[in-house]
């Protein structure tokens, strides 16, 4: 495990925490969507990254 998959499944997971407080704040769907898009994103960039993979 690579320092950079390291850090983008970290931000994946500040992420999924910051939807699950919006959720709870009742912010706009939207600001959601994009949340989850982000995180999602960063999470399977970062398990790709892994050397498990090769």
């Amino acid at each position: 495990m690579n320092g950079l998959s390291t850090v983008l499944i970290v931000v994946g997971l500040f992420l999924v925490g910051g939807i699950i407080s919006f959720a709870k704040q009742q912010m706009p769907k939207s600001l959601i969507v994009l949340l989850s898009i982000a995180a999602g994103m960063c999470l399977v960039a970062g398990a790709m990254r892994l050397e498990v993979w090769n």
